[in-house]
């Protein structure tokens, strides 16, 4: 069931980019945004289109802002990949945006998917005003300087520190930098019934932080051709991370007691969340 409707999800929001992007003019920073947003899991968006199931929202409402955080998503790949940042080649098993195009076109493509995610989040199929409006002060939050962009910050600081983060540091670092996101994801639906959004915030921050453990665990058991991107770069770069300061088994223990603990903040809504359930244990298993 997970699967079908994660696969859901993906074929539903690469719809809606499809008709969003193929109403913009012909312009090569706008086939750099549909290349930045091809692919991919989705995870994100999935979980706002299932917080939204869970509170009864309907899926024409809530497919605006689960495209929304994957446009997000996709502009913090963009800019994460560019040779002032990580310097990638490969996303997803494809040139990233810089490669393909230059990096210029890749700024302006980040940019643009950026200021894309706020319009789909605040579109007004997606609920009330003041249901937009939480959508709005919340995804700048978790995005911005208190979040993903604090922890990009941190991590990039991190690289010249005089000594490598401790575990506390670089569990601050990850709720920024990959949990915050996360976050807004599962709590979107929540938001959208103008529902408590306590249960799935608690099972998100458990859940972004096995989601970045079990990345740490990927980059140095995987490999570039599996993961459709480099591997091992925080290692040659001496860089900490949970399986550097944990050890690789300790990190997988890790990561499965926080999928159990996410899980267990799931239980005010029973079986009817089960499939969020299994979502936190993909997270763990995934490979890639």
């Amino acid at each position: 069931m997970f699967q079908k409707r994660l696969k859901d999800a993906a074929t539903a929001i690469q719809a809606q980019f499809d008709g969003v992007l193929g109403a913009l003019d012909d312009l090569p920073v706008v086939h750099a945004m549909a290349h930045a947003t091809n692919g991919g899991k989705r995870l994100r968006g999935f979980m706002v289109l299932e917080s939204a199931h869970l509170h009864g929202v309907d899926p024409s409402a809530a497919i605006w802002p689960a495209t929304g955080i994957e446009a997000l998503h996709a502009y913090s790949l963009v800019h994460d990949d560019l040779p002032c940042m990580d310097d990638d080649d490969l996303r997803r098993g494809a040139p990233t945006v810089h490669v393909k195009w230059d990096e210029a076109t890749a700024v302006l493509a980040g940019d643009a998917l950026q200021t894309l995610a706020f319009e789909l989040a605040t579109h007004h199929n997606a609920g009330s005003g003041d249901v937009r409006a939480d959508l709005a002060a919340s995804l700048a939050k978790a995005s911005g300087a208190q979040g993903m962009v604090l922890g990009q910050a941190l991590d990039i600081a991190a690289e010249t520190a005089d000594a490598p983060l401790t575990l506390d540091e670089i569990t601050a670092l990850q709720r920024g930098k990959t949990g915050a996101l996360i976050e807004w994801s599962a709590t979107a639906g929540a938001r959208m019934a103008q529902a408590d959004i306590g249960p799935l915030q608690a099972y998100a921050r458990a859940l972004g932080l096995a989601f970045q453990i079990a990345d740490d665990v990927l980059d140095v058991t995987s490999d570039a051709a599996t993961m459709g991107k480099a591997t091992g770069k925080d290692a040659e770069a001496g860089k900490a991370t949970f399986v550097s300061l944990l050890g690789l088994d300790e990190a997988k223990r890790r990561a499965d007691a926080l999928v159990t603990e996410a899980c267990d903040a799931l239980s005010i809504y029973q079986a009817e969340a089960d499939t969020l359930r299994d979502a936190a244990r993909f997270v763990v298993t995934r490979k890639t």
